[in-house]
């Protein structure tokens, strides 16, 4: 899966221009659901020496994104060709409906199999998405 994530405010606190301080198992997070095989991306605001300085932050914190501001590495970016709306699976930002959820919760919610409850709040909304723990719950009801 390809999992976009945005720097301030989610992988560090609001700190712009400046980095800062890491959120809470941000890193230990990033990590585990690299080993899991997905595809981190960096989507952020910061660009030039700002993303530079992010990009390293993460590297020397164990972190090395698939791709930065970009769906693939080797992207090409043309505005007249294609839209700028990032491909990804996941979207992990502070700028959600709600806020940050913090990431504690984002680990439930991509690894449900290992809760007994669902990922999702409105499972109706996902329904491309099988829950295995719902649907059971779902039947016994019948």
């Amino acid at each position: 899966m390809k999992i976009a994530v945005d720097f301030d405010g989610t992988i560090v606190e609001h700190a712009y221009p400046k980095i800062g301080k890491e959120m809470s198992f941000a890193f230990a997070t990033l990590k585990e659901l690299e080993k899991q095989g997905h595809k981190l991306i960096l989507w952020t605001y910061r660009h030039g020496p700002e993303l530079d300085e992010a990009v390293e932050y993460c590297r020397k914190n164990g972190i090395e994104f698939y791709a930065v501001n970009q769906s693939d590495p080797d992207e090409l970016y043309d505005g007249n060709q294609m839209s700028r709306k990032l491909d990804a699976d996941v979207f992990i930002d502070d700028r959600n409906i709600g806020g940050f959820l913090g990431w504690s919760r984002i680990w439930q919610m991509l690894n449900p199999h290992l809760y007994e409850e669902g990922p999702f709040v409105n499972p109706e909304a996902h329904h491309n998405r099988e829950n295995k723990n719902l649907l059971d719950k779902i039947k016994d009801l019948f």
